[in-house]
């Protein structure tokens, strides 16, 4: 066999193993889940579940629907919503089992993540190290994003598990991160509040655990 075919074929199989390792995640998260939005907010390693909705590169705004326990494309004027800028910079998603109280400023969903890696399978539930947060509000309301890497190293893209490691490896990711979330949806208004680090980041996903 060439190399170059040796090559492409051990490129595939290492992405189907993650991608079979991503679908046993779900699997046993499901066996004992009727939903994903009661997933465990943590894994039983202590790291931070993330539910993928949108997968990182694509625009269409995928959305996961309580109610029918399902993935949907979110409907604008009766057509699916397509973001007309530039794609999802990570993998965007949701933190399971916590809640943005309206009462103290918040959107009423699950806490907000960017899983920062390579693209995932919408409806995938990644276990992630937090490292840092996004302070921002949409049309007044709070809406704080968590940033993320996998935990699991084959999935990791970044060289970094805190905060300043990532400001000081990654300075510019910070700024396309920021930009992008200022200027995706322009029917909005969003006011960057600043960014904390990833004890921030934990801080608030203990605040918004549902009880």
């Amino acid at each position: 066999m060439p190399l170059h075919y040796m090559i492409q074929f051990f490129k595939l199989r290492k992405c189907l193993v993650l991608r079979l390792i991503l679908m046993g995640t779900v699997f046993f998260l499901f066996q004992n889940c009727q939903s994903l939005a009661d997933v465990p907010t943590f894994s039983t390693n202590n790291t931070v579940n993330v539910v993928v909705e949108i997968p990182a590169g694509t625009n269409a705004k995928v959305e996961y629907n309580k109610e029918l326990k399902k993935l949907k494309v979110d409907q604008q004027d009766g057509k699916d919503r397509i973001i007309e800028y530039l794609p999802y910079p990570g993998n965007y998603g949701f933190i399971p089992s916590t809640y943005s109280d309206p009462s103290k400023g918040g959107d009423g969903d699950p806490l907000d993540a960017l899983v920062i890696s390579s693209s995932l399978l919408s409806g995938s539930v990644v276990e992630t190290i937090p490292i840092a947060i996004l302070k921002l509000t949409d049309n007044g309301e709070q809406d704080y994003k968590v940033i993320c890497i996998p935990s699991e190293k084959k999935l990791q893209t970044v060289a970094a598990n805190t905060f300043t490691e990532f400001t000081e490896k990654y300075p510019d990711a910070l700024k396309i991160i920021e930009l992008w979330f200022s200027n995706y949806d322009t029917t909005n208004t969003i006011t960057i509040e600043g960014w904390g680090d990833e004890k921030e980041a934990l801080a608030e996903i203990n605040k918004s655990l549902k009880k």
